[in-house]
C-alpha cells in the first residue's frame, strides 16, 4: 500500500535534481560560454557529484537540449488533436506555433527559454544536437500527417516534405525571434512563414 507514494516521491526527487542540474548549467553557460564550462562545475554548482550528473545526462550538450526535448512530442500531440478535415497548412501551423508561444512566454523562468534557444543556435555542437532532434520530430509529424490523410509514409513524398517544410518554418521563426533578443513576436513570424508555404502544403495534399 505504500509503494505508489514511494514511487511518486522518487520521481519528484529525480525531477528536482534534473531541474537543479539544468538551472546550474544554464547559469554557468550564460556566464562563461559553452566551451568554458565543465561537467564538474555544473555538478558542483548543483550540489551533486559528477557521477550523479551522468545518471541524468550523457553530456553537457544534453543538459541544454533537454530543455526543448519535449517540443517534438508536443507538436505531434497538437497535430493529432486538430480536426481531421482541417487543411494541412492550418493544422501544421498550429502544431508548431504552440511550442513557439511557450518559448516566448517570459513569465516562465524570466525568459530562460530565450537564453537556451540563443545558446543552442549559437553553439555548433548544440546546434547539431538540436537538428538531430528535429529529424526525429519530422518523422513523427510525417507519421501523424500520414495517419490523418490516410497516406503511406513509405511511398508518399508529400508527408515527409510537408513535415520538413513545417519544421523549416519553425526553425526560421526560432532564429528570427532569438536573433531579435525576443523583440519580434513568434506568432506574427509564424503567420508570415506559413503564408509562404501554405499553398505548397495544401496543393500537395490534394494531389496525394
Amino acid at each position: 500500500m505504500t509503494s505508489r507514494p514511494e514511487v511518486s516521491l522518487a520521481q519528484r526527487k529525480r525531477e528536482l535534481v534534473a531541474n537543479e542540474l539544468t538551472e546550474a548549467a544554464l547559469q554557468l553557460l550564460a556566464l562563461k560560454g559553452f566551451d568554458a564550462v565543465t561537467i564538474d562545475e555544473i555538478a558542483a554548482s548543483a550540489g551533486v557529484s559528477k557521477r550523479t550528473f551522468f545518471r541524468y545526462f550523457a553530456s553537457k550538450e544534453d543538459v541544454v537540449v533537454q530543455f526543448l526535448a519535449d517540443m517534438g512530442t508536443g507538436m505531434r500531440a497538437e497535430l493529432a488533436a486538430r480536426p481531421l478535415g482541417e487543411r494541412p497548412s492550418v493544422a501544421l501551423q498550429h502544431a508548431v506555433s504552440v511550442p513557439l508561444a511557450a518559448c516566448a512566454d517570459r513569465s516562465d523562468h524570466a525568459g530562460r527559454a530565450l537564453r537556451v534557444v540563443q545558446l543552442i543556435l549559437r553553439t555548433p555542437a548544440l546546434r547539431a544536437r538540436f537538428l538531430e532532434r528535429q529529424a526525429q520530430w519530422r518523422d513523427d509529424l510525417a507519421a501523424e500527417l500520414a495517419r490523418r490523410l490516410e497516406l503511406d509514409t513509405e511511398t508518399d513524398l508529400y508527408v515527409q516534405l510537408a513535415a520538413g517544410m513545417a519544421l523549416t518554418a519553425f526553425d526560421t521563426v526560432l532564429q528570427r525571434w532569438s536573433g531579435s533578443d525576443g523583440a519580434e513576436d513568434p506568432a506574427v513570424l509564424t503567420d508570415r512563414a506559413f503564408a509562404v508555404i501554405a499553398p505548397a502544403l495544401d496543393t500537395g495534399e490534394r494531389r496525394g
